[in-house]
């Protein structure tokens, strides 16, 4: 039987832009220089697909590496978002005193944009707002 799955962890991911710095940092493999062919490089991630300027890389939990299109991409993958640091403090201290999330609501007034806000950075993770 197919059951439904979710992923339960974030990764890290970059736009390939087919630049040579890129093309080192990632130890991208050109394919098409290694058969003789010298027009536009076949560039290859070790272990993955083709990869064409403007798709992914991402890059999981044990520092592995993939190729992902742009269209997959943006179908599965959502930037965490990004919120205050007190915020980011009294997610973590509800968190650590074991309370539910339900009742960081009752305590604080936030409108519905930031509650659903509040609610994504506790289930999903979050960055911290920068310093302006």
């Amino acid at each position: 039987m197919i059951k439904t799955y979710r992923k339960t962890t974030t990764i890290k991911a970059e736009q390939f832009d087919g630049s040579d710095e890129m093309v080192d940092k990632y130890e991208l493999i050109d394919v098409g220089t290694m058969h003789g062919t010298h027009h536009s490089p076949e560039l290859y991630l070790t272990g993955s697909r083709k990869l064409d300027a403007g798709d992914w890389i991402a890059t999981g939990a044990n520092g592995e590496h993939w190729a992902i299109t742009d269209d997959v991409f943006k179908k599965v993958y959502a930037e965490l978002p990004v919120i205050p640091k007190v915020w980011a403090d009294t997610i973590e201290e509800y968190k650590a005193n074991h309370y539910r999330l339900d009742e960081i609501f009752t305590e604080w007034s936030w409108n519905y944009d930031e509650q659903e806000l509040i609610a994504r950075a506790w289930l999903d993770g979050y960055r911290v707002e920068a310093y302006k």
